[in-house]
């Protein structure tokens, strides 16, 4: 069964998921307009664009334990899944600047004092150079400095997972679970109380 599904998997090509990813803003925009998103579009996209690029991150950090757990083999869709998470992540701050805060001073001041937006912030900046090197000139010039480099990837869902639980008004489920899932695939490659999970590094 998991042979038929690597088969089936084997001849999707990765860049449909750049595609649907990348037409994913537009058609937020479209509903806008619309006004199918509610009396602040502007709030709506930025949250559906932000939670869409926590679990595009998420997806691209279960694709090793998946493998190595259960054999389902992903790794050709990791680069376009990475490339297609810092998009939406743009288009999250893209919104945020353009369309909510708008003000320059104000958003200096947001990210200075309100510390859900520095870790975000924060999250954003790390993910640049990992955005620009994710080809494969970049894979050859770097060498084992990229596999390090992309390391980087666990610093990034962590913060992601905690900029959504901090930005939540009160305590709800939807972020901490996010958080929860993005620690527990992270532990998978830790030795917990004498336990060795059993996941080879990608």
């Amino acid at each position: 069964m998991i042979d038929t599904l690597n088969k089936n998997v084997r001849k999707l090509p990765a860049w449909v998921i750049c595609l649907i990813g990348g037409l994913y803003p537009f058609w937020l925009l479209w509903l806008a307009l619309s006004g199918d998103l509610g009396v602040d579009p502007a709030k709506a996209m930025e949250h559906l664009l932000g939670e869409r690029a926590l679990q595009m991150l998420i997806a691209g950090l279960a694709i090793t334990p998946l493998r190595n757990a259960f054999g389902i083999n992903l790794i050709k869709f990791r680069r376009a899944i990475g490339v297609t998470a810092f998009y939406l992540v743009f288009s999250h701050l893209l919104v945020w600047l353009v369309l909510d805060v708008q003000l320059f001073d104000q958003i200096w001041a947001d990210i200075l004092k309100r510390p859900y937006i520095t870790i975000g912030m924060a999250a954003f900046v790390i993910m640049i150079p990992l955005a620009v090197t994710s080809n494969n000139w970049s894979v050859r010039k770097l060498g084992r400095t990229w596999r390090k480099l992309h390391k980087l990837t666990y610093v990034i869902c962590l913060l992601g997972g905690l900029h959504f639980v901090m930005l939540a008004k009160g305590f709800q489920w939807e972020p901490v679970l996010y958080l929860g899932t993005v620690i527990v695939l992270l532990l998978m490659r830790l030795k917990l109380a004498g336990f060795t999970f059993a996941w080879k590094r990608a």
